[in-house]
């Protein structure tokens, strides 16, 4: 029985630490409802935090870009500092952000003025165009060395030549700048780094003298005639006075450019004469005297004036031996009246400009060319491009009578008649032959024409 009563009060009490238990459990739970319906939230669902990609479309593209925009605006201003600025919100926190119920949020207290200029001067890099306008680096390498030597901005301007034309106000303002802006000096300067060795070295070549160097040059005297070992010699001397481009060749250039405007030591500059002495450039040449004056022989000249002479020569031969061979002779026709036959003229074929004397008994007309040799150039009278090259053939038979035959592609008229090509045709006296445009007279020597027909019937009856 006792063991009974035992039991029963140990079951008892564990079923009061149960209930008592869950009473605890169900008050605590009714606690956490009424605060979480006294905030207004819900309380957190289980989800899983998995992403699934899916296509946007195109509002939620331009939502999610503008959410991007003004998370990075926030992340800008302070106002979420727990949540990254260029980071996208999550499927999960869209969905608790569109079942959350309205809640107005008090504005965000704005910025100190001075923090947002310190955020802005920042974030802007320091933005300089690289672009030097019209003063190059090799401009601006000039200009240092050319000061450096001279000490004068006004011997710079005019002794230096740039790659562009400025002028005095120009090249003072760029060497104020590169002395006193902080922004066009470093520009500068990493320009001319960049130059290229040879590139510099051309520069510094062409760098001006200084006043201790023009007058350790003076002292070479003029009528010396110094060497380049002379010139290397003082620049062994002196290394300290020249610049430390210089050569020996270059201080040769520069001493001889000093003497030809007498700026030696022991050169005096002769004053100009006054009055009436003045020399001119005409009594200058009549004092020279031309004995001493030295000849002067161009190989060159004379080869090609030999050429010349050879090539003159050999034409004159040419025409020479070409001289039996004309059986046509063409005359000028003046307004004086000459006579028209001799003794060796048979015809003439007299025109507006020229006549041309017939003394063979076969000549040939057309237009004449460096291949193509003919008795009578028609082109000495006038246009003779639609002219052919050989156009016709005049012969004289042994009965005394004249035939023209047409070879050319164009016609040849006969007192208006015109003559084909590969036809014959009677010339007679004062016939009109036309050819191309060409008009001429064609004129019998009746008298030598006669006693070739009398020749010709003595032979006959033989």
């Amino acid at each position: 029985m006792e063991k009974d009563s035992q039991g029963l009060l140990d079951s008892s009490l564990m079923a009061s630490g149960t209930a008592s238990r869950s009473e605890d459990e169900e008050s605590l739970a009714g606690q956490k409802r009424a605060s979480s319906q006294a905030l207004g939230t819900i309380p957190k669902r289980r989800s899983s935090s998995r992403f699934i990609k899916r296509k946007k479309f195109d509002d939620e593209l331009v939502e999610s870009s503008l959410a991007k925009s003004s998370t990075r605006a926030k992340g800008a201003s302070g106002v979420e500092p727990g949540r990254c600025s260029g980071s996208e919100p999550s499927s999960s926190e869209k969905k608790k952000v569109s079942k959350a119920p309205s809640t107005p949020v008090p504005p965000s207290p704005a910025p100190a003025p001075g923090l947002t200029k310190r955020v802005k001067k920042s974030k802007q890099p320091l933005q300089v165009t690289k672009d030097l306008g019209r003063w190059k680096p090799a401009d601006d390498l000039l200009l240092i060395n050319a000061v450096l030597q001279t000490n004068d901005l006004t011997s710079v301007h005019l002794g230096v030549k740039f790659s562009c034309r400025f002028t005095l106000r120009e090249v003072q303002e760029r060497w104020y700048a590169l002395l006193y802006d902080p922004v066009i000096s470093k520009l500068a300067c990493q320009a001319m780094r960049q130059l290229h060795p040879e590139a510099i070295a051309a520069i510094q070549s062409k760098a001006l003298f200084s006043k201790a160097e023009e007058q350790l040059l003076s002292k070479v005297g003029s009528t010396s005639q110094p060497t380049l070992e002379t010139f290397q010699d003082l620049l062994h001397r002196h290394p300290d006075a020249f610049y430390l481009a210089r050569t020996a060749k270059a201080l040769q250039a520069h001493w001889q450019l000093m003497k030809q405007y007498y700026l030696l030591e022991d050169q005096t500059v002769q004053p100009l004469p006054k009055g009436d002495q003045v020399l001119n450039f005409s009594d200058a040449e009549d004092l020279i005297d031309d004995s001493k004056l030295k000849d002067m022989r161009d190989e060159v000249l004379e080869h090609e004036l030999t050429v010349a002479d050879r090539r003159q020569k050999r034409e004159i031969r040419q025409l020479e031996q070409e001289l039996h061979k004309w059986q046509v002779l063409v005359d000028s026709i003046t307004g004086m009246s000459s006579p028209d036959f001799d003794n060796q003229t048979l015809a003439v074929l007299r025109g507006r400009m020229v006549r041309y004397l017939m003394r063979s008994r076969e000549i040939t007309l057309g237009r004449a060319t460096k291949d193509n040799q003919i008795d009578v150039d028609l082109s000495l009278e006038g246009p003779a491009w639609k002219i052919s090259r050989k156009q016709g053939v005049i012969k004289l038979k042994n009965n005394g009578d004249f035939f023209i035959a047409n070879e050319g592609r164009r016609p040849i008229y006969i007192d208006g008649r015109p003559v084909l090509c590969g036809s014959k045709w009677r010339l007679s006296n004062n016939s009109v032959v036309e050819i191309a445009s060409l008009r001429f007279v064609f004129l019998i020597n009746q008298d030598l024409i006669a006693l070739i027909r009398a020749e010709a019937a003595k032979i006959t009856p033989q």
